[in-house]
C-alpha cells in the first residue's frame, strides 16, 4: 500500500487546514511531501509556483530556509541554548543578521506570550511554554508555510486552546497553516479539514 496516493490538493495563504485521520493512513507523509522532506515516487509537489520536489538538495534546503516554517510534537528545541537563540537560529540560517535575528525573535516571543522567558533554557520551561517557543522559531524565518505535526499532542487542554489561538491568528495575518492531528479540537478550530484514509484524501465525514 502507498503512503499517501493519487492525493490533489490545494492549500491557500490565509488558511488554517487540518489533516486528520487514524494512525498510520498518511498525514505525517502528506506534511513530510508537503515540507520537502520526502520527494513522491510520482506526482508533483508546488510551493508559491515553483515545482519542489524536483529541485536540487540545496535548492531544497533553501525553500525550507526561506519559506517553510515546521513545527513537531517533540518540539526538536537545543536545550543548552536560550529561548531567544532557538527562535534566532531559523533567521539567521535564511540570512538575516544578527541584529535583524533578535529584533525578530524578541518579537514573536512577546507575540506568543513568551516576552519575560527569553533568557531561560529550555529545560526551565514547561510542556506548553516549548511548544509555543517551537511556533515562534517556526515563524522566525517568515514562512510562507507553517506545517505542523500534531503540536497539540503532548500539551494540556489550556496550552492546546493557547497553540489554536496562535495558529488561527497566523492563518488570519495571510500565512498558511497545515496541522496535522488527531485532536478534534484542532480541527474544530480549521477553516478547512482533510480526512487521511489508506493514503487518500477525502473531505472531512466525522470523527477519527
Amino acid at each position: 500500500m502507498r503512503a499517501v496516493d493519487a492525493v490533489d490538493l490545494d492549500i491557500w495563504a490565509g488558511e488554517m487546514v487540518a489533516v486528520m485521520g487514524p494512525s498510520g493512513c498518511g498525514k505525517s507523509s502528506l506534511l513530510h511531501l508537503f515540507g520537502g522532506l520526502e520527494r513522491p515516487t510520482s506526482g508533483q509537489v508546488w510551493l508559491n509556483g515553483e515545482r519542489i520536489d524536483e529541485l536540487s538538495e540545496g535548492d531544497l534546503a533553501r525553500v525550507r530556509r526561506t519559506s517553510l516554517g515546521f513545527v513537531f510534537q517533540s518540539f526538536h528545541l537545543l536545550d543548552e541554548l536560550s529561548v531567544a537563540r532557538n527562535v534566532e537560529i531559523p533567521a539567521l540560517l535564511a540570512g538575516c543578521g544578527p541584529r535583524e535575528a533578535r529584533r525578530r525573535a524578541s518579537w514573536l516571543l512577546e507575540r506568543v506570550g513568551l516576552a519575560d522567558r527569553t533568557r531561560h533554557r529550555i529545560s526551565e520551561l514547561s510542556g506548553g511554554q516549548r511548544q509555543r517557543v517551537a511556533i515562534a522559531r517556526a515563524l522566525s524565518n517568515a514562512p510562507a508555510v507553517v506545517l505542523a505535526d500534531e503540536p497539540t499532542g503532548s500539551l494540556d487542554s489550556a496550552a492546546t486552546l493557547e497553540v489554536l489561538r496562535i495558529f488561527a491568528a497566523l492563518a488570519a495575518a495571510g500565512q498558511a497553516v497545515v496541522v496535522v492531528t488527531h485532536d478534534e479540537r484542532v480541527g474544530a478550530a480549521a477553516d478547512r479539514v482533510i480526512r487521511m484514509r489508506d493514503g487518500r484524501a477525502e473531505p472531512w465525514a466525522g470523527s477519527c
